[in-house]
């Protein structure tokens, strides 16, 4: 895991973990040999630490969390490093994250290449950097930098942290060549200094004022997070403290915090988005046994919002791209549209000048389909009707060439109806992107019964490509992001019948964690967007529904949306929906007199005696909706994993990653608790679907024994 070799006078101790070079237990030993070989040994008058393969160290090997870690530790480890009486260099390529930065800060002398990037992301799992580097990083930056740095878990360029002080020497040539050479020059210079537990912190003056601006950041931008507070407490113990109490301080809230729920939560969600990668079909052919085809061309079919978007999150990820658009005037407007977001992306420094010019270089509109014949993949995203894709696709067949990938990105509709009109059912696949698309970064890929193993692996290949989380599943109406959410809707609609303003539910769900309350997130997309795809999908049905309707195929349900929709309420765009905004494009949600009569009446007029609902019911009613429908997707086979509902749910719909996902909360409440609460909602609303637990869930809540979440599904329960 390490390799040593001496060099004339300088020692090399080379990481070799691939393909990270992660931190492990024999890392860790093989550098504290390493160093104590090079103090014992008069041949050597310094010591340079590199990585193998460009890549210094990543951080914690991964495979170690949650087990018991052997020693040496880092803090031991990293506390060799600097006691040595002769000179350290780090020698940085790639990242130095993490654990990789600490041990960075151990040494004496930090060299890196300009690409390089060094940071504490730690933050993300709900921890904080527990080797020193809370105490260690103010040291040479000062605590307003370290604030921010350990808060965020932001990968900072070697460029900035050069500019920070944590680096002394950026490198254009080979990083390795040239720390050796600055670790002979520094042989004879003193290093006392060096050690930072010897320096003081830089930039102490009015500490409680940055203290509180750091507070004010962290409360703002991370609600609900416990994480990037502790960390903030953890730096202002290095100039309140003496460094060996900081340490000290450090420790009990590392400790604090590893021991949390929100911890175990998130470190949860970093293991699921890795799972979700890997896949298979009932085929049997999986992420390890098919090859993706190459994908050098690409086309978006429609230039609307979500079409703009989608091109867009190609355009950036290096992809030519075709946007087709029979309106002219449409196809202009989508032009405009990517123009504007790519110079938000330029304003706001995520997207250079020449990165702009170079996406706009790789558009090209068009308005004839003859243009796709010979692309590699083509994305049809037009509006949500069944027979107008069909139709599209049967173009596409014609025109594509014959191992063109052909993906729709439909949020409901089945994917086998619509590969029915081509005669390449095997290359058609659904991508379902979440909007806006350039910004989301759920792609829910969607698989019909004809669909092969190497659409499937080509297109999660391009989801990583584009920066995206992408999750498989299965085609059924909703597929499983929308056939979920639709539960949690139609619960905060009943609730709404029942007592509730739709002000109270959101708050009660904001308050809880998600991102947005359902009824401000439907003014954000536009009411009239929800209310065609449920008529269009009860039309296909043979269902007429009327603002009189209460049942839809024996379902409970609500008109008020469709009362809404009547009176042209339809969101933010026209200044008001759920609730009233200053103007149309308003974006400040206030509560409206009018909409409360409306469901005033609405009750009354359905002979339904309101009642006070509590934020708790509220919460529990939506969420345990959720949970229950998703056990119904893994019984039904649509979703092969747990992990894969809560990474959906996390990437593409708001759920607070701090809780882990729907079914992880359910695992930490009780499967029995939440099973008892979904049949007592049975018992008092039957017309709900959702309210009947499935079998796989049954099986699972009274089992004896706790069933471990990767065994949540069907073919595992059968053996309980």
């Amino acid at each position: 895991m390490t390799l040593y070799r001496l060099l004339g006078p300088v020692a090399l101790i080379e990481i070799n973990n691939p393909p990270v070079n992660a931190l492990s237990s024999s890392v860790r030993q093989g550098l504290e040999n390493g160093i104590k070989k090079s103090a014992r040994d008069a041949r050597v008058k310094a010591i340079v630490i590199s990585g193998k393969d460009q890549t210094f160290i990543a951080g914690a090997d991964i495979k170690e969390f949650g087990k018991f870690r052997q020693s040496p530790s880092l803090t031991e480890v990293g506390r060799v490093i600097e006691a040595s009486q002769k000179p350290v260099v780090a020698a940085i390529a790639g990242v130095a994250l993490g654990g990789g930065l600490e041990i960075a800060l151990f040494c004496h002398y930090r060299l890196a290449v300009k690409s390089a990037k060094v940071g504490f992301p730690e933050v993300q799992l709900g921890i904080l950097p527990g080797g020193e580097g809370t105490q260690r990083l103010p040291r040479l930056t000062g605590l307003p930098v370290a604030m921010e740095m350990i808060m965020t878990g932001r990968h900072v360029p070697a460029t900035e942290a050069f500019r920070y002080g944590i680096l002394d020497k950026l490198i254009d040539k080979n990083i390795v060549e040239e720390s050796m050479k600055f670790a002979l020059s520094v042989i004879n210079s003193p290093h006392e200094t060096r050690r930072l537990r010897n320096m003081p912190v830089k930039g102490i003056e009015n500490v409680p004022a940055i203290v509180n601006d750091a507070l004010a950041l962290a409360r703002r931008r991370y609600k609900g997070f416990i994480a990037p507070v502790t960390c903030i407490k953890a730096v202002r113990a290095s100039v309140e403290l003496p460094f060996e109490k900081g340490c000290e301080r450090e420790k009990e809230l590392f400790q604090e915090l590893i021991t949390s729920g929100q911890a175990k939560a998130m470190m949860y969600a970093f293991f699921a988005e890795r799972a979700a990668s890997k896949w298979q079909l009932p085929s049997g052919e999986n992420s390890t046994n098919t090859n993706p085809l190459p994908v050098k061309t690409t086309a978006v079919i429609g230039a609307g919002t979500m079409g703009s978007g989608i091109a867009v999150s190609l355009l950036t990820s290096g992809f030519p791209v075709i946007l087709l658009e029979q309106n002219k005037q449409q196809l202009d407007k989508g032009v405009q549209t990517i123009h504007a977001i790519l110079e938000r992306s330029m304003r706001s420094k995520r997207l250079t000048p020449d990165g702009m010019k170079k996406c706009l270089s790789l558009l090209t509109p068009a308005d004839d389909i003859d243009c796709l014949k010979h692309v590699d993949l083509v994305i049809e995203a037009v509006f949500e009707n069944l027979d107008l894709k069909k139709e599209i696709f049967a173009k596409l067949d014609t025109i594509c060439k014959k191992d063109a990938v052909l993906c729709t990105n439909t949020s409901t509709l089945d994917i086998d109806k619509i590969a029915s009109a081509t005669t390449r059912p095997d290359k058609v696949v659904g991508s379902h992107f979440f909007a806006p698309a350039f910004i989301m970064r759920l792609l829910e890929n969607v698989y019909g019964s004809k669909t092969s193993g190497t659409t499937v692996s080509t297109v999660m290949q391009l989801g990583k490509k584009m920066g995206k989380v992408p999750v498989l599943v299965g085609t059924c109406h909703g597929f499983v992001a929308n056939r979920t959410l639709m539960k949690y809707s139609a619960e905060t609609r009943f609730l709404l019948e029942e007592g509730a303003l739709p002000h109270e539910v959101d708050q009660a769900m904001e308050d809880f964690g998600m991102a947005m309350g359902r009824f401000r997130t439907s003014d954000l997309s536009g009411i009239d967007v929800g209310y065609r795809i449920f008529h269009e999908q009860a039309k296909a049905e043979g269902y007429t529904v009327t603002m009189e309707t209460r049942h839809v195929g024996g379902e409970r349900y609500c008109s008020l949306p469709h009362k809404l929709y009547n009176l042209q309420r339809l969101g933010q765009k026209t200044g008001k929906g759920w609730y009233r905004y200053d103007k149309p494009g308003g974006k400040q949600a206030m509560v409206d007199e009018e909409v409360t009569q409306l469901i005033l009446d609405h009750s009354t007029k359905l002979g339904i005696v309101r009642r006070k609902i509590s934020a708790q019911e509220i919460v529990e009613r939506c969420l345990f909706a959720v949970i229950s429908e998703a056990f119904h997707c893994l019984e039904d086979g649509v979703v092969a994993k747990a992990e894969d509902v809560d990474v959906i749910w996390l990437y593409g719909l708001g759920f607070p990653r701090y809780r882990g996902g729907p079914l992880f909360y359910a695992s930490q409440l009780g499967l029995k608790k939440v099973y008892d609460r979904i049949c007592y909602y049975h018992k008092q609303f039957p017309d709900v679907s959702h309210w009947m637990p499935s079998e796989l869930f049954r099986r699972l809540a009274l089992a004896e024994n706790n069933t471990p979440m990767s065994s949540w599904n069907l073919k595992a329960s059968s053996k309980l």
